[in-house]
C-alpha cells in the first residue's frame, strides 16, 4: 500500500514536472525586418540538417542579423543550441536537488539495481553542463574565425584547422548528451515519469545541437578562408 507521504511525494513530483515541461520550448523571437530571401536562405541552409523544421522554427526569428552568412548561420545555431542546454543543464540540477526525486529514487531504481533514478540525473548534469562548455568553445573559436585575422590574411590550412576545432567540440557536445539520455535506457516502469521528463529536454537539446553540428559541418566545406 502507498503511504501518504509517497503519495504527496509523487504529487509535488508530477507537478513540477508538468511545469517544467510547460515552460521547455525554446524562445523563438518575432521576426524583424526580415526579408523573404533571408528566410529561404535559412530554410535551404536548414535542409542540410536532421531535424529541418526545427532549425528553421529555432532560427528564423534571426534571418535579418544571419543575412545569408554560413558564418552567422552556424554561430547562431550554437549559441540557441548552447541557450537551451544552459537551460536544461539548470532544471536538471533543480530536479536532482529535489526532495520529491530524492524520496522517489529510494523505491525507483534501475532493472539492474545499478544506480538510482537521482543519480542517473546527476550523471546527466554533468553530461549537459559538459556540452555547455564544449560549445563554448566553438563560440569562442568561430569569434576567432570571424572577428581575428583579417580573411584576406588567414590561409585555407588555417580555416580549416581552427574549424575542425568547431566540428570536435560540437560534436562531443552531442556525444555528452547522448550518454545523458542512453543513462536512462535500462529505467524500470517505476521511473517511468522521470526517464521520459529528462529525456524529452534533453531531446530538445540534441535535435538543437545536431542541426548546429551540420550548419557548422556545412560552413566548414564550403566557406572561404
Amino acid at each position: 500500500m502507498v503511504s501518504q507521504s509517497q503519495t504527496t511525494t509523487l504529487l509535488h513530483l508530477t507537478t513540477f514536472l508538468f511545469i517544467s515541461r510547460s515552460t521547455s520550448a525554446v524562445h523563438i523571437p518575432p521576426p524583424l525586418n526580415t526579408t523573404t530571401n533571408d528566410l529561404d536562405f535559412i530554410r535551404t541552409s536548414c535542409n542540410a540538417t536532421l531535424y529541418p523544421q526545427v532549425c528553421f522554427t529555432s532560427l528564423a526569428g534571426y534571418a535579418s542579423a544571419v543575412q545569408a552568412s554560413p558564418a552567422r548561420l552556424a554561430k547562431l545555431a550554437i549559441g540557441v543550441s548552447l541557450s537551451q542546454a544552459k537551460s536544461t543543464a539548470a532544471y536538471l540540477s533543480k530536479l536532482s536537488r529535489s526532495a520529491a526525486v530524492t524520496t522517489s529514487s529510494t523505491t525507483t531504481k534501475y532493472s539492474d539495481g545499478h544506480q538510482t533514478a537521482s543519480a542517473a540525473i546527476r550523471d546527466c548534469v554533468s553530461n549537459v553542463e559538459d556540452a555547455v562548455d564544449e560549445m563554448r568553445g566553438s563560440l569562442r573559436q568561430l569569434r576567432d574565425i570571424n572577428g581575428g585575422v583579417a580573411a584576406s590574411r588567414r590561409s585555407a590550412e588555417t580555416f580549416r584547422f581552427q574549424m575542425s576545432n568547431v566540428q570536435t567540440w560540437m560534436s562531443a557536445a552531442l556525444t555528452d548528451e547522448d550518454t545523458c539520455t542512453d543513462g536512462f535506457e535500462s529505467m524500470d516502469e517505476a521511473g517511468g515519469i522521470i526517464k521520459s521528463t529528462v529525456c524529452d529536454r534533453v531531446e530538445e537539446v540534441k535535435r538543437l545541437t545536431s542541426n548546429a553540428l551540420a550548419l557548422v559541418n556545412t560552413y566548414a566545406n564550403n566557406g572561404a578562408p
